[in-house]
């Protein structure tokens, strides 16, 4: 089978499984107290499920990557939004809309035009251990700025995600290369950092993009997107020794690709941020606090710890109850 066509196939149902995930990860995150610890996650089952479908997909990324380059295998990552439209809209009981299935075109639309400026040819560079601690190094950094307590920290943090996660990818390269060419020992300092490297980065990509779907899944789930082919790429491109097709001329239906793919992420990103803050008011509201509570909802009074929903009509001022 064609080498390109194995990493475009293993790329989507990897992209199927990412998808599925995030959107457990995001029913979990609208779950659980943004002021519960990292801890509390290892005893929720639905936990370990994100994590199942993040494995099998980072294991299928992997095997693309034995087949494809970077600048190939990565923008194919776009398609875990494409993937987890229907899957969120489905989960929160209601239809696509038309924004979304806009979006979606655009999104494909530009994957087409990225992937025919991609370059075709299977990887054979790897990082040095120079390279890769360099790479490790300049990660650490941004994550620690883009970490660092402020404004948007869902934002912030769903871009930290995805730039670790294509970091991760990157070095994976160097490892599936490396191991199955027999070029060296498996057990060098080299394969061995690298791999350590790889651990690091997807284990915390997974934690930032946990805490990021705390706001929701739109948003985040495109800045994630979009930052993962591009650290991918850039260290295909400056380290790797991977080119576009067709030269300076692949820049055109590159840039064109990309800005469809931009488009079409943001515009899925707007639908799904509308459509949570039009499910907002419909949604039950959540009482909180021991049960002898009284809460206050619009012109109703209603006692939680009533067997059923009880309602007690304000009267008007001046009137009284009673015998007259």
């Amino acid at each position: 089978m064609n080498p390109t066509l194995t990493a475009v196939a293993l790329s989507l149902v990897s992209a199927g499984a990412y998808a599925a995930a995030a959107v457990a990860q995001a029913r979990l995150a609208g779950r659980t107290d943004p002021s519960a610890g990292a801890l509390r996650l290892l005893g929720r089952g639905a936990w370990w499920s994100a994590v199942g479908l993040n494995a099998g997909g980072a294991l299928l990324h992997v095997a693309a990557l034995k087949y494809g380059p970077l600048t190939l295998v990565q923008p194919l990552g776009a398609l875990t939004l494409v993937a987890a439209v229907p899957l969120g809209a489905r989960s929160a009981g209601r239809r696509v809309s038309r924004t979304e299935w806009r979006g979606t075109l655009l999104t494909l639309v530009g994957l087409a035009a990225l992937l025919l400026a991609a370059g075709g040819a299977a990887p054979h560079d790897t990082l040095s251990l120079p390279e890769a601690l360099g790479v490790g190094a300049v990660t650490m950094a941004l994550v620690a700025v883009l970490g660092r307590p402020g404004a948007r920290p869902g934002l912030r943090h769903a871009a930290a995600s995805g730039i670790t996660s294509g970091v991760a990818s990157a070095l994976t390269q160097t490892l599936t290369v490396a191991a199955t060419d027999h070029s060296g020992p498996l057990l060098s300092w080299r394969l061995v950092t690298v791999a350590a490297l790889v651990s690091l980065f997807a284990l915390g990509g997974l934690m930032l993009s946990q805490t990021a779907y705390r706001g929701g899944l739109g948003a985040p789930l495109a800045v994630v997107t979009l930052a993962n082919p591009v650290a991918a790429a850039a260290i295909g491109l400056v380290l790797l020794g991977e080119r576009l097709q067709g030269g300076v001329l692949g820049l055109i239906p590159a840039v064109v690709g990309a800005a469809a793919a931009v488009e079409g992420v943001l515009l899925l990103s707007r639908a799904q941020a509308r459509s949570t803050a039009d499910a907002g008011p419909d949604s039950p509201p959540v009482v909180t606090g021991p049960p002898s509570r009284v809460v206050i909802t619009g012109q109703s009074l209603t006692t939680p710890r009533a067997p059923g929903p009880r309602t007690l009509r304000p009267e008007p001022v001046g009137s009284r109850s009673g015998p007259g």
